[in-house]
Formats: structure tokens, C-alpha cells, sequence
């Protein structure tokens, strides 16, 4: 299917909805981008910014969940 538009094409392609769920999180030194769900538990997006190892970490795989303190 070919579609023309003047629109350009990162607009055309965009998602607000989706990209609206998503936040950024900063914990122990990394930056994570996760979505939130309730019962303040969240699942991690990805690494934004932590060290080499952190990729290897099971614990901070995408789609793993962890629980936000709203102390």
C-alpha cells in the first residue's frame, strides 16, 4: 500500500498515546524508561544510562517489574 501525504514522516509515525504512558526513572544511578501500572509497580522500557554490566543484569532486562516507594 502506498500512501502520499505532506505530512512529515516521524509525525505520520508518531504514537503520543503510547509515548504518554512511558517515564523516566532514576534509581541506584541508572536511568531507566519504564511504564507505569498500578499499585505503584512498573515494568522497565530500557536503560537509558548505567554501566556496561547493568545489560547483563537479569533484573534489569526489559520487561522485568519492580515496585516504586512513594516515600
Amino acid at each position: 500500500m502506498t500512501h502520499y501525504t505532506i505530512i512529515p514522516e516521524e509525525e505520520y509515525w508518531a504514537q503520543p498515546e503510547v509515548e504518554q504512558m512511558y517515564s523516566e526513572v532514576e534509581m541506584g544511578g541508572l536511568l531507566m524508561q519504564v511504564r507505569m501500572e498500578p499499585g505503584n509497580r512498573a515494568t522497565i522500557i530500557r536503560l537509558l544510562r548505567c554501566n556496561l554490566e547493568d545489560y547483563l543484569n537479569p533484573l534489569l532486562a526489559p520487561g522485568s517489574k519492580f515496585y516504586i516507594c512513594q516515600c
